[in-house]
Order: structure tokens, then C-alpha cells, then sequence
């Protein structure tokens, strides 16, 4: 396997955009990221692309095929990656074999997306065999249902208060105010967020990200194309992606657990374990992680389930401020999903951008200290988890 590096992102604007397509906001982003990288879309031999039945591509999920059109039909081959929340992470893993493996020394990887309004349905038809669909109609839980009971959970276990979840959300904007692609950049005290509608007990409105439209990209790149490009390459240490195991917990206890004992999103645990490995880090050897943030419960439980602290010390970490950009466990300096809203299937290649700005030293006011070594995590419908490892 060859070494791989980022070499250039760029990003739409994360909000909603009623008068752009999807395409639009996938070239201003795959031209951001060209012109980052210095190349030009000649220079691209691939693309992998995140799509989905929301807005990507004739209506089949061919989000990839439309960008080839849009930036010019050169032949290339377009691969085109459905994941749910999880594809963005999913499509960057497929571009990274690609390169790693040979087969092409210039890929893009593109994610992007324009969301309907209201709570994410699962499917458009009313399928018996489906779980998801059978959770949302026969159960009535709808995700931000879910998230609560994981956070009663939480507080039964560790005595999580609700001023400690508003506190995530008002760290969430203190960063995510200083970052020009976040949709909602406006600061929030913990009154202003315990304040907010109550959506399912106990989360709030600013607790939950909503849906938003965005766009991103990334050109990556051998590292004998690398090295003839830039001086200071960003390297793919690790790529990972994994499904959810049979003996998942899910709540925590009422199925089983994983072999890490604690893991509540089996296939996060599993891609977020073999991207670690892959990059030869251990969880406290990382300087940054940008997790997927759907709600404020996660930035508490994932930093558990993957060692980077101990059960119920992410509370303590928080309080002391060692989630901040200048803490010793930053947690999303991008703002995360809570300041930028989710675009499913772009979020795992916004997670890129992050990263590569960080490793830079190019985040701005943001900007976690000599940041080396960055984790990015997604899951989506289906049980699909992703993550990578970026080292400067």
C-alpha cells in the first residue's frame, strides 16, 4: 500500500440554500479544494462521491456522475458511495484504497448535500422488514427521542446534569463562532440553551443539530505526486469503515455490548479501533477529534467509548475546559454538527477539511496548539461507521 496525503480541500457554506442545486454547491467546493491543492480538474483521475436519495444525482443517488458533468467529462470513473449519515467518511475511505492501492494517483472525494425539512425518514415507502422504519412508526422514536433516552441513561449512570449538556452546546458555539462555514455562528450562555424549546426530554433545541445544505471536497493524492506539489503534505495515516455487530448495545445493556466492554455505536468503536491502528496511534496520542455531534450526548459518550478518557470523567473534561480548542482533548473546533447542521452526506469529507486546516496551523482562532495527529468519525443509517487518521 502507498502512502496517501491530502493536498487540497475547500467547502461550501453550510445553511440552506433554496435557490443553488446540490451541483452548484459541489463545484464551488471541488473548485475550493482544486485550487488549494493546486491542480487543476484535468489532473483528476477519479472521483468518489457521497451521494443520496435526498438530492444526489437523477434522483438515484449518482451525486458523483452529476459533478463529472458539471466540472467536465473527461471519462473518469465516477464511484459513487451511499452510507447514509456515514458516506462522506465512506467515499474518502473508497478514494483513499484507490490511491493507496495504485490503481490512481489523483482522486477527489466530494460530498454534498440539500436536506428536505423536518426529522430524517428513513425510507419513502412503509417497509415491515425494515428496523428503522419499524422504530419510527411502531415505536414513535424518532432520533432526537433516541438521543434523550441515551442521555437519561447517562444521567441515571453518572449523574449528568443539564446544565453539563447545555454546557456542550454554548462550548460548540464558542469555537463554531470563529469558523466562516459554520451555519449558526451566534454565542449561547447556558440559560440562553436551557432556555430553548424542550424537543425530548431533557434535550433542547440548541442540543440537537437540524438539517442544513453544504458541500465539500478533497483532492488527494500519491505521495510521489505529493512531494512534487507541497512541502508540507497532510498524510492518511488511517481509513477505516465497519458495520454495526449483532451483539451491539443499544441502549447500553439491553442487547449485549462489544468486545470494548462500553461501545453504545458498535460500528463507530470498530472503524474509530481499526483507523488507530492502521495509524499506529494510541486514543491520548491524538491532538484533535472531530465526532459526529448529532446531539450534545455524544461528545460525553464517544471519547469513553474509544479510550480517550475514563467512564464518566468526560463531564470533568468538560467543566475544566479541556474540550477547547486549547484543552488537552479538544473535541470539534470546528463547531461540529451542532454549529454547522447536518448535511448527511457531506459531513465526513467537512471532517477532512477540518482536520487539514488544523494540521496546517490554518484554523485561525479555532487553531488547537502544534495540532499532529487528528481523528474524524461518522455513523450513518444501516449501522455504517467511518473514520480516518490525518497526521501532519
Amino acid at each position: 500500500m502507498r502512502d496517501v496525503a491530502v493536498l487540497g480541500v475547500g467547502m461550501h457554506a453550510w445553511g440552506k440554500f433554496p435557490d443553488k442545486s446540490v451541483t452548484e454547491l459541489c463545484r464551488d467546493a471541488v473548485s475550493a479544494a482544486l485550487a488549494d491543492a493546486g491542480v487543476a480538474w484535468r489532473d483528476v483521475e477519479a472521483v468518489a462521491a457521497a451521494s443520496s436519495r435526498f438530492s444526489g444525482g437523477k434522483g438515484w443517488g449518482l451525486n458523483g456522475n452529476d459533478v463529472v458533468e458539471d466540472m467536465g467529462s473527461t471519462g473518469i470513473p465516477v464511484y459513487n458511495m451511499s452510507a447514509g449519515c456515514a458516506a462522506g467518511g465512506n467515499a474518502f475511505n473508497v478514494g483513499y484504497a484507490l490511491v493507496a492501492g495504485g490503481m490512481h494517483d489523483m482522486v477527489v472525494v466530494v460530498g454534498g448535500e440539500k436536506m428536505p425539512k423536518g426529522f430524517i425518514q428513513t425510507s419513502g415507502v412503509e417497509e415491515e422488514t425494515d428496523p428503522e422504519f419499524l422504530r419510527q412508526r411502531c415505536v414513535g422514536m424518532p432520533g432526537p427521542a433516541f438521543w434523550a433516552l441515551l442521555c437519561r441513561q447517562r444521567m441515571a449512570e453518572f449523574g449528568t446534569t443539564e446544565e453539563q449538556l447545555a454546557k456542550i452546546a454554548v462550548k460548540a458555539h464558542e469555537v463554531g463562532t470563529h469558523n466562516e462555514y459554520a451555519r449558526f455562528r451566534q454565542l449561547f450562555t447556558v440559560e440562553d440553551v436551557l432556555g430553548s424549546a424542550l424537543v425530548s426530554d431533557p434535550l433542547r433545541l440548541y442540543e440537537i443539530c437540524p438539517v442544513s445544505d453544504g458541500a465539500a471536497a478533497a483532492v488527494i493524492c500519491s505521495a510521489e505526486k505529493a512531494r512534487q506539489l507541497t512541502t508540507h503534505p497532510v498524510w492518511v495515516a488511517g481509513s477505516a469503515v465497519a458495520t454495526a455487530r449483532f451483539d451491539d448495545g443499544l441502549p447500553r445493556g439491553l442487547a449485549g455490548t462489544v468486545p470494548t466492554g462500553r461501545a453504545h455505536h458498535s460500528e463507530a468503536a470498530l472503524a474509530v479501533g481499526k483507523a488507530l491502528d492502521q495509524a499506529g496511534v494510541a486514543p491520548e496520542d491524538l491532538d484533535l477529534v472531530e465526532l459526529q455531534d448529532n446531539t450534545v450526548y455524544y461528545e460525553l459518550a464517544f471519547p469513553e467509548d474509544w479510550g480517550m478518557c475514563k467512564p464518566g470523567e468526560a463531564e470533568h473534561l468538560l467543566e475544566a475546559g479541556e474540550t477547547l480548542p486549547t484543552g488537552r482533548m479538544p473535541i470539534n473546533p470546528s463547531g461540529g454538527f451542532l454549529c454547522f447542521g447536518e448535511a448527511t452526506t457531506a459531513m465526513g469529507v467537512f471532517q477532512v477539511c477540518e482536520l487539514t486546516w488544523q494540521l496546517r496551523g490554518a484554523a485561525g482562532p479555532r487553531q488547537v496548539p502544534d495540532a499532529q495527529v487528528g481523528l474524524a468519525q461518522t455513523l450513518g443509517l444501516g449501522g455504517n461507521g467511518t473514520a480516518l487518521v490525518l497526521k501532519r
